[in-house]
Parts: C-alpha cells; structure tokens; sequence
C-alpha cells in the first residue's frame, strides 16, 4: 500500500458533550477547508439516562447530517453492523433515516462504545489520511482521552478492525 491510502481511525472521548462537538466542528472545518482528508465524522452522545445518540454526521467535503456522504455513512455502518449494507446505497445519516435505522444504529453504538463514555459524555469517531494526525490532534483540544489506530485502505474489512483496534486503546488507556 501506498504512503497515502494509510488512514486512522481515532475515538477522542471528551466529559461533556458540547466540547466533543465543539471539536466535532474542528474537525469538520479542516476538512471543509481541505487542511485535512477526512473519510467520515460521528459525534455521539451518552445521556444522563446512559442511552447512547448519534447527534452529528460529517463527510470528507466537510457535510453535515442528510447532506453527508458515502464515507460517514459507511463509518456509521461499521458502528451499527445492521445498518452496513444501508450505507452501502449511501448515507443514512441525517433527516432521512428511518426510526427503526436510527434505533439500531444507537444500538449499535451503545454496544460499541458503552464501556468508554460515562452519562452525560461525548465521543468523536473519525476516519482521515494519517498525514493529518498532527493536524487532527491539535483540533481535538477539549478530549480527555484518545485512541487511534492505522490502517491501509478503506475496505470495510480494514475499518471493521481499525475501529476494533481503536475501541481497545480505549479500554487499555
């Protein structure tokens, strides 16, 4: 593989969720403004009841929610396995996704990332070039922890483990 199909994908943990979304938009912002190649972007939340949401979407154009791409919805399938082969026909994050969707993809986070985010906290999952690490480690200034791992290539076998691989930094860390 090539230098520039490395990517990484990181979960950054923050105690409150509108710091997560602060860097949420950082995050987005560098990709709008192409300083960074980012694949997709999640912000989720973990109530004060422990119910787990996704609250925002981004894309590698810097796109929020219904407007988001491809490469959100493919992350947001690696998340919520069920939802994988809707994200396949495109994103279904945003205004257009079903209740049933939206349910099972919140499940499928809830399972995923339960352990790493107490009530009330948020988190940020992306996927972007790993040359823009250092970039992307400087936007997300409000975290409490992180974890990141490597990978080569987008294939959803590939981001399934790198997700895998990041989740266990965060039980590790």
């Amino acid at each position: 593989m090539t230098a520039d199909s490395h990517k990484d994908v990181l979960i950054a943990v923050y105690m409150f969720e509108d710091l997560a979304e602060k860097d949420f938009n950082a995050v987005l912002k560098l990709a709008e403004e192409k300083t960074i190649t980012v694949e997709g972007v999640v912000l989720v939340q973990k109530d004060p009841d422990g119910e787990m949401h996704v609250t925002e979407t981004g894309d590698h154009l810097g796109r929020r929610g219904a407007k988001a791409g491809g490469g959100a919805g493919l992350l947001i399938g690696l998340l919520a396995p069920p939802m994988l082969a809707a994200t396949a026909v495109g994103a279904v994050a945003g205004a257009g996704m079903g209740k049933l969707a939206k349910h099972k993809l919140e499940k499928g986070i809830a399972e995923k990332m339960e352990t790493a985010l107490p009530n009330g906290a948020g988190a940020v999952i992306a996927v972007y070039d790993t040359d823009g690490a250092d970039t992307v480690g400087k936007a997300l200034a409000n975290e409490v922890r992180t974890s990141v791992a490597t990978i080569d290539g987008l294939s959803p076998k590939q981001l399934k483990a790198g997700l895998a691989e990041a989740q266990a930094g965060m039980a590790g860390s």
